[in-house]
């Protein structure tokens, strides 16, 4: 049984796609995915990876949050425990949202808890500019051609343009405060393809 977060998600994003006007197909086609799969995600029997939602996004034209759930103008606190948290991988990592989408703030922010092992599954690249710390555990983050290993307390920042990705590396959970302006993704799907060399981590 799909759990409520799940099928929010994939509302969200079949009243988008409806909203524009497109096809299931349309969209399935600029994602690279197939339409069946697209269809399960709106369904809300599977939880895309964080990669296939930012290029959903970057077809709709909108951004990650705005298809996350339901808003909440008057949202000031989240309570720990409370806030909505999305699987990203296939190895249990998710983020719990911590700044509300109504579509009016400057910034967005996440807590992302990533399992050993989990990660972006895969090189994103968009408007804006992101700012990091890691709170607990270690993570290995890719900017561009370089590759840092960073440790709890460790900081990062760099703009969002830069094709980038992360995962840990290690055998411990890691938790990344994670903060971010919400620009407008690309519509150019193949501006997700982008493949960083890989160098020893800093």
């Amino acid at each position: 049984m799909s759990d409520p977060t799940t099928l929010a998600l994939g509302g969200n994003i079949r009243s988008t796609r409806i909203l524009k006007g497109l096809k299931l197909r349309e969209v399935a086609d600029r994602v690279g995915c197939s339409e069946s799969m697209l269809s399960k995600v709106e369904n809300g029997k599977i939880t895309p990876s964080l990669r296939l939602l930012h290029k959903v996004a970057s077809s709709f034209g909108t951004t990650v949050p705005d298809l996350l759930a339901a808003r909440d103008d008057n949202h000031i606190v989240s309570r720990a425990g409370e806030r909505q948290a999305l699987a990203i991988d296939a190895k249990g990592s998710h983020v719990e949202r911590l700044v509300a989408p109504d579509g009016d703030h400057l910034l967005e922010g996440h807590l992302h808890v990533i399992a050993p092992g989990g990660g972006s599954e895969g090189v994103v690249a968009h408007e804006g500019e992101e700012v990091g710390y890691v709170v607990e555990g270690q993570l290995e983050l890719t900017v561009g051609h370089e590759t840092f290993l960073l440790k709890a307390g460790d900081s990062f920042s760099f703009r969002s343009e830069i094709a980038h990705h992360y995962r840990n590396a290690s055998k411990k959970p890691a938790r990344v405060v994670w903060v971010s302006t919400p620009g407008r993704r690309s519509n150019d799907p193949s501006s997700f393809d982008v493949r960083s060399q890989r160098r020893k981590p800093r």
